[in-house]
């Protein structure tokens, strides 16, 4: 029995020859299969850029454009395309040199058409079965996400059950790992799975504090305890009442303050800054750090007993280095997430982009992840993120990935302006040839016209796009 549920796949033919683009279309056409045909194979490249066929059929000897060179423009656009050669002039140095560029299949005309059949038949069902495993990643990732947190491998799996088991009971948790890992994710799954989860959840950045105010924000001050307290104030315990305070970057809490709360989570009471009584707060405390506390012990920078006090619970987050196998799904996840914000169709990433983030060793965790995602979403010029997408650190061969860090902030600030001056660049190189432009840059004519409109750029004249950039 068909399954009725299959996505359509598309097949592009291009042949000068309309008599053979008939003849194949009639041959090739079934159920759940869009079939695209261009007598010029500009035309096709076109079509390539803002329809991404899965399969392209295409006459090697053509004017204007060889097949070889059509095969070699469409490896640039989308190096997943099923591309097979058609010709009357068959050689084997050809038909090796056809193979070694990335094409599928090498023709000999006249083409049987039971074999043609046969053959794009083989390549219909491959990305069909390609498309059903997208669907089923998708539906993995779903079925694989905890609490906003995503994972599947055994130490999150591990981390899951653990923050099941304490949620219901703990009043202090310490949460540990490298920056960028998820202790955020991980505090907020701690709140929503408590017996609080219906109060506050208030953060506080540690780190973000000057070191003369860490008791007014926690514990809050009385009118006149100190020069500027104009009015009584409550802390951040006392906000939080009836909840979760989540107290960031621990490890950079000042020991006086560290002595304080202390004796806060001993005796479940705060008493403001200038006050004579204490009052009775019920908050949940939820405490991370990337900082390995048991040296700042030794350095005398964070007290032994706050340390065991925390960590009678802990729960550490593992780094992405750890758990390789959820990075298909967390790449997913943010292509989704952004293609939607940028209002883009992005299918995906392109083989050699997947071994390419595969090979990185990830300082910077899964928020540098999501960083280089983000960047590739904005930057992509198509519907498919290729390895000229990623960020410029990310171009370096794989055994020195080991010695980046996460992207720079400035590459994020200045996405706009890049994409700009790609399409100003475009323009000049193809003399202010929009649809050469739109070839140029792997995309439709229709969306680099959106493009030049709205960098103010929407003329056909080079001159004035230089002038533009100037």
């Amino acid at each position: 029995m068909p399954n009725t549920v299959d996505p359509v796949v598309s097949l592009l033919i291009i042949d000068d020859d309309p008599g053979s683009l008939d003849l194949f279309s009639n041959a090739l056409e079934q159920p759940g299969l869009e079939i695209l045909t261009a007598s010029d194979p500009k035309d096709g490249l076109d079509i390539v850029c803002s329809r991404h066929p899965q399969i392209v059929l295409t006459d090697l000897v053509m004017p204007h454009l060889s097949g070889l060179d059509v095969l070699e423009r469409i490896m640039e656009v989308d190096p997943a395309t099923d591309v097979i050669l058609m010709t009357a002039q068959y050689s084997s140095e050809t038909a090796v040199e056809a193979i070694q560029k990335g094409a599928s299949d090498y023709l000999n005309k006249p083409i049987s058409l039971p074999t043609l059949r046969e053959r794009v038949g083989r390549l219909i069902e491959d990305a069909r079965k390609r498309q059903r495993s997208l669907r089923l990643e998708d539906e993995l990732r779903t079925n694989s996400e905890f609490e906003g947190i995503i994972g599947r491998g055994p130490l999150m799996w591990e981390m899951f059950s653990r923050i099941r088991r304490v949620s219901p009971h703990y009043r202090a948790v310490l949460i540990t790992g490298a920056t960028g890992t998820g202790k955020d994710l991980t505090a907020r799954a701690l709140h929503r799975l408590s017996p609080v989860s219906s109060g506050r959840y208030v953060v506080l950045n540690c780190s973000a504090v000057v070191e003369t105010l860490f008791e007014s924000e926690l514990f809050g001050h009385v009118k006149g305890s100190f020069t500027g307290a104009t009015q009584d104030k409550p802390g951040l315990f006392e906000y939080a009442h009836g909840g979760t305070l989540f107290l960031d970057e621990i490890g950079d809490m000042p020991l006086t303050t560290q002595a304080k709360l202390l004796r806060v989570l001993q005796n479940h009471e705060v008493q403001r800054v200038g006050a004579l009584s204490a009052r009775k707060v019920d908050v949940r405390v939820v405490a991370a750090t990337n900082h390995d506390l048991r040296a700042l012990i030794a350095a005398n920078r964070f007290r032994e007993d706050l340390y065991y006090r925390l960590s009678m619970v802990e729960i550490q987050v593992p780094r992405l280095e750890e758990r390789k196998e959820d990075l298909p799904m967390l790449q997913r996840h943010f292509i989704t997430r952004f293609a939607a914000e940028y209002r883009k169709e992005i299918r995906g990433l392109t083989r050699r982009a997947q071994i390419r983030l595969s090979q990185h060793s990830w300082p910077g965790n899964v928020r540098e992840l999501e960083n280089v995602i983000g960047h590739a979403a904005m930057m992509t010029m198509g519907n498919i993120i290729d390895v000229q997408d990623l960020p410029s650190y990310m171009h370096v061969h794989a055994e020195q990935s080991t010695h980046t860090t996460s992207i720079p902030s400035s590459d994020i600030g200045t996405l706009e302006e890049q994409e700009r001056l790609l399409l100003i660049r475009a323009l000049e190189a193809a003399a202010g040839n929009q649809s050469k432009a739109a070839r140029l840059l792997r995309i439709g004519r229709d969306a680099l016209r959106y493009k030049l409109k709205k960098h103010h750029l929407d003329t056909p004249d080079s001159g004035r796009a230089s002038a533009a950039a100037g």
